[in-house]
């Protein structure tokens, strides 16, 4: 007697994430002809659709193993599954895409190039052998060439390309890597390499510059005789040179008006590098996993001569990032080719403050007293994306900032929050769109105070609507009323509610968002930056607050001390050491670094600006503190780009390695009703006798940030006895500090809190509109249509 032959069951299956660009139809099929299933896969707005019919095993086996063995670059939000009729038929298929529908998924990130392709661009027998735009469904560009959803050559900055023979029957071939692969090219269809050379020198615009043969040959040997030149990158242009010609990076330097900021640097190999920083295994496995960010690495007291000085003045750190491209593998040089530099300055291609460009006239036009020659290319650049900056702090990593191979993918929150567009800060913005329980941060944008930022942060905002298919019900921004996001979330409510969030809460919230904290319970926030609004009107920035997404209250702060001159003071650390030396009530002594700094006439004119309150913004900022210890020590007098004494006095830090002797404190008075205190002048008083007694500047330095990791500790303790509160969250710019932020969580830790911090968004202000998304999402009902909304406390505060 023969059992009955089991029916066959046939299954809908829609897979959400970033499921395209990725390769995912390709392993569809691959995985259906494995479990010799039927039916069919393809793109829609929400991501892959499939149809498998088959044995219930097979069907049941397919619907595990489709989230389980997904491609690598594949990220599987969500897998749902419906019965369907069996409807016969046999054979598997890919169907073309499917539009319309709102737009539910995203692409992957931009990626580097894999070990496959690799390995064909250095093969002289391959047909795309030095082939600078070589890619397959596992590598290359995406984010920053889609144009539209579902993700098809049609949908991308390749669809001026038709695919040549070859090109075509690789793409159809199932059992090909580059099956459906939307960027796939060859030397015979591909996009084309020009090098474009200034005619006359010191002429800029398409007038004057003539095209040269062998691009890469040409571009190559003016490196290596130290011109600089605008190379097109997959996010936007990168200005490049010899990262070891002191002449051409000062250049460069002088050029772009850089002053002492460092250089990025792009390097060969991990042997380049070696001899310079200290490489740990975290580090190593950023340096060369798939989205090759640039990595900042503690430098070593000496090393070798391939990378100058000039590339990072005074830094503690050397940023460093391995080739991600095709064409940066080309450029730095393959086996067998004549030599040339094995480390290049890979800076972005614009002007300091200004957008990356990415318009290949644009770069003639903006970048023509920049380069010497352009190395470029005629496949378009859709979506602007700088180069990501890591760090490792404590063996865990942090961004400094989140941007190529990391955006667009989104965060997971944890809370539903209805949709909402958070427009970040004024420094360093990133926005923010959030629906659901998914957050999209925006690639780094910019400072907005430049008009083609602003212009860039439109254009990225409305291409990040499309792509994801959110559309914002309410806004979110900073309280400051001069920042130009805030005026821009103002303009363009459209009658939408506007929710205002302080500066520090959005800080505390996004490190809260990014750990999975639910908000059920306050934690105490510790948020150190440069300048923050404060409710009183005051500029904060060295603030301890009891908080959670609904509110907060203040605390502690740093003890206010006068601002002279706004944001004039930042440049001048003198000026700002100066300031914190009176409030204080301790001397102008001559001997002092930070008063010899000052001119007499200055001086004078600041004491009498003091002494009066003329222009004077009240201001508990830590950064500025550290701005005025560095200038006391006598490590960093006048600031050529935002943070510079910090990171110098950071650097001094690092390179003591003694014991520390003697231990600094700071003094903390009860507020009563108010928020305690927290008084510098005892620290600022042994820093000062200890530069007269002759103390190296370096354990200065250590003794500073000690002295503030202390007072971290301190202020936490008194906290958590008072508010039975046994988590600390720590945010703000001051905490990319390695040295400050391993020390906090050394001892944090070791008094036995439980100690949150970023790791997937920066603590600066490129992780303020995370925490704004969700603050604000939590109140739309208390906001104000095209306005502001009062405070909302769950616990007393200083409104």
């Amino acid at each position: 007697m023969t059992s009955a032959p089991v029916a066959a069951e046939r299954r809908r299956v829609q897979v959400r994430g970033v499921v395209q660009g990725v390769g995912f139809r390709p392993f569809v099929f691959a995985l259906a002809r494995d479990l010799e299933l039927a039916g069919w896969v393809t793109n829609t707005a929400e991501g892959v659709l499939a149809e498998v019919e088959g044995g219930p095993g097979a069907v049941a086996a397919f619907c595990r193993r489709v989230a389980a063995d997904a491609p690598p670059l594949a990220v599987v939000e969500g897998v749902e599954h419906q019965v369907l009729p069996a409807a016969g038929g046999t054979g598997f298929t890919i169907r073309a895409s499917r539009g319309g529908g709102a737009a539910r998924t995203l692409v992957s990130p931009d990626t580097a190039t894999c070990r496959d392709c690799l390995a064909e661009l250095t093969d002289p027998q391959d047909r795309r052998h030095r082939h600078p735009f070589i890619t397959c469904t596992h590598c290359g560009p995406r984010f920053t060439i889609v144009t539209g959803l579902p993700y098809d050559r049609a949908n991308t900055t390749m669809s001026r390309f038709p695919m040549c023979g070859r090109c075509a029957a690789e793409y159809a071939d199932p059992a090909d890597r580059r099956f459906h692969a939307q960027p796939v090219a060859c030397h015979d269809c591909g996009p084309v390499l020009r090098l474009l050379v200034r005619a006359v020198s010191g002429i800029s615009g398409v007038s004057g510059v003539e095209e040269r043969p062998e691009p890469l040959a040409e571009a190559r040997r003016m490196l290596g005789a130290g011109r600089i030149l605008a190379v097109k990158g997959l996010g936007g242009y990168h200005l490049a040179c010899d990262a070891g010609n002191t002449a051409a990076v000062a250049e460069l330097r002088r050029r772009k008006a850089r002053g002492r900021k460092p250089f990025a640097l792009m390097v060969r190999d991990l042997a380049v590098v070696e001899p310079l920083v200290h490489l740990g295994d975290a580090e190593r496995e950023l340096l060369t996993g798939n989205r090759r960010p640039i990595v900042l690495l503690r430098r070593r007291a000496q090393g070798g001569d391939q990378v100058c000085a000039e590339v990072a003045p005074g830094s503690p750190d050397l940023g460093v990032m391995l080739p991600y491209t095709p064409l940066h593998h080309l450029l730095l040089g393959l086996p067998g080719d004549p030599p040339g530099p094995s480390a290049l300055v890979m800076t972005s291609g614009n002007l300091s403050g200004e957008p990356i460009v990415t318009d290949d006239r644009e770069a003639l036009e903006r970048l023509g007293e920049l380069a010497d020659a352009w190395l470029t290319h005629d496949r378009a650049i859709h979506v602007p994306c700088d180069d990501s900056v890591l760090r490792v702090v404590a063996g865990e990593v942090l961004p400094v900032r989140r941007s190529r191979g990391y955006a667009p993918l989104p965060l997971t929150l944890p809370v539903a929050v209805d949709p909402v567009l958070a427009t970040g800060g004024d420094l360093k913005n990133a926005f923010c769109l959030a629906a659901g329980r998914q957050a999209w941060l925006s690639a780094h944008i910019g400072d907005m105070d430049d008009l083609a930022t602003q212009s860039a942060f439109e254009r990225a905002e409305a291409q990040l609507e499309a792509i994801t298919g959110t559309v914002p019900q309410v806004l979110a921004t900073d309280r400051h009323p001069g920042y130009r996001s805030t005026g821009w979330a103002r303009r363009n409510a459209g009658g939408r509610p506007v929710r205002t969030v302080q500066h520090h809460h959005a800080h505390i919230a996004a490190v809260l968002a990014e750990n999975g904290a639910d908000g059920s319970r306050p934690v105490l926030g510790v948020a150190f930056d440069g300048t923050g609004f404060g409710e009183d009107g005051a500029v904060w920035g060295g603030e301890l607050l009891l908080a959670d997404y609904d509110g907060f209250r203040r605390l502690a702060h740093l003890a206010y001390v006068p601002l002279p001159g706004g944001d004039a003071t930042v440049h001048l650390p003198y000026r700002m050491a100066l300031a914190h030396l009176h409030a204080a009530r301790l001397p102008w002594d001559p001997a002092l670094p930070c008063t010899t700094a000052c001119p007499d006439t200055e001086r004078a004119v600041l004491a009498r600006q003091l002494e009066r309150g003329l222009n004077c913004v009240p201001t508990s900022s830590m950064g500025r503190l550290f701005d005025a210890a560095a200038s006391l020590a006598g490590v960093c007098h006048r600031a050529e780009y935002e943070a510079q004494a910090a990171i110098e006095l950071e650097a001094a830090a690092a390179s003591w390695a003694g014991p520390l002797g003697e231990r600094w404190s700071f003094a903390v008075h009860p507020g009563g009703d108010g928020p305690d205190r927290i008084d510098a002048a005892p620290v600022l008083a042994a820093l000062a006798a200890g530069l007269r007694a002759g103390t190296p500047p370096a354990l200065l330095a250590a003794r500073f940030h000690d002295a503030v990791a202390m007072t971290v500790r301190q202020i936490c303790g008194r906290a958590r006895e008072e508010h039975a509160v046994d988590t600390v969250a720590l945010s703000g710019g001051v905490f990319a500090n390695a040295v400050l932020a391993t020390a906090c969580l050394d001892g944090l830790r070791a008094d036995g809190f439980t100690v949150l911090r970023h790791r997937l968004v920066p603590p600066n202000d490129g992780g303020l509109a995370l925490g704004q998304a969700v603050v604000a999402a939590r109140h739309r009902s208390s906001a104000q249509p095209g306005g502001t909304n009062p405070c909302v406390w769950p616990y007393p505060a200083e409104c």
